[in-house]
């Protein structure tokens, strides 16, 4: 049995460690096998050697955030969990990064994983950035705070939000309305997105200026995109030739940002992906970045990394 203590700086400190209904330690316990006390700002850890180390070194990086300002939740103490585990945890100091966007409801829009990081830097950095990673990852949701951000500092003067139109197991064709009322579930995602960076007037206000629109993959044909900052969703369901009708529509001053997962591709009669190939074709092209994202990625329920990591293993198992 080993013990250790660390001290904390101050009571708020302290309660921002702790969490709300000491539900940080709590965890932290819970993953390492140890017992933690606290008596004012002193924290004592006792257990396993091993174990009390990685809680120690857990407990210091929690210390490190909380002094740059960072709020400690459930989803990023897991983040950290899986850093120290592998033997990362000088990366976690990398966590911290200024905020994006403040949503309508006031909430701050950041990278909460050091590959969600390097994706936002990737779209700073370049006029092509493609995200490739499975679902929960933040692929759009910070691709649209990204181009928010653009356009309320006028560096373009629209965002277009375009995805293919390719049913998901299921038939839309005989619902009622016109093409728009037909096409718009499949763009509900974006719609929810833009709502909640702009709030629903704002978004409705901009969207009949023209500067923002929300269309299905097929209307960018024939179209050259100036002062855009371009998106295009679920990637993974373009054609080849859609894709490279798709690329070659940028035009001066837009950006393009791609997403998608590859391992959920519903096109017809096993066609090939035109996100699958357009990362072969443009993997050595200079001002085009390529960015996946794995199961750590995810910022939804635990219960997500799980279930990609289970249809992961089991697929490895058919293959074998």
């Amino acid at each position: 049995m080993t013990e250790r203590n660390i001290s904390l700086d101050s009571m708020d400190e302290t309660l921002a460690f702790f969490g709300d209904y000491d539900e940080n330690i709590n965890l932290i316990q819970r993953q390492y096998g140890v017992v933690i006390i606290c008596r004012d700002t002193e924290v004592f850890i006792s257990g396993e050697q091993e174990n009390v180390d990685k809680a120690a070194k857990c407990i210091d990086s929690l210390k490190s955030l909380i002094k740059k300002g960072e709020r400690i939740s459930t989803q990023n103490l897991m983040y950290i969990f899986s850093l120290i585990d592998e033997g990362s945890s000088d990366q976690i100091e990398k966590l911290t990064s200024d905020g994006i966007c403040i949503t309508i409801g006031g909430k701050m829009v950041k990278p909460k994983t050091l590959g969600q990081k390097n994706y936002v830097n990737a779209i700073k950095n370049n006029t092509i950035t493609i995200g490739i990673g499975p679902a929960g990852t933040g692929k759009t949701y910070l691709a649209v705070a990204m181009a928010v951000k653009a356009f309320k500092a006028h560096e373009v003067n629209r965002i277009i939000l375009t995805r293919p139109a390719v049913e998901a197991g299921e038939k839309l064709g005989f619902l009622p309305g016109d093409l728009q009322n037909k096409v718009d579930p499949y763009l509900r995602p974006l719609y929810d997105a833009l709502f909640e960076m702009l709030g629903p007037e704002s978004f409705i206000r901009q969207q009949e200026k023209g500067a923002i629109e929300v269309a299905p993959l097929a209307y960018m044909r024939g179209r050259t995109l100036d002062d855009s900052f371009i998106i295009l969703d679920e990637a993974q369901n373009t054609t080849p030739e859609q894709m490279k009708m798709f690329l070659t529509r940028l035009g001066f001053n837009s950006k393009i940002v791609i997403t998608g997962d590859v391992t959920q591709i519903d096109l017809p009669d096993k066609r090939r992906s035109g996100l699958v190939e357009a990362v072969k074709v443009l993997k050595n092209v200079s001002d085009i970045s390529i960015n996946r994202f794995t199961e750590k990625d995810v910022v939804r329920h635990k219960l997500v990394q799980d279930i990609i990591k289970a249809y992961e293993k089991y697929n490895e198992g058919r293959k074998a």
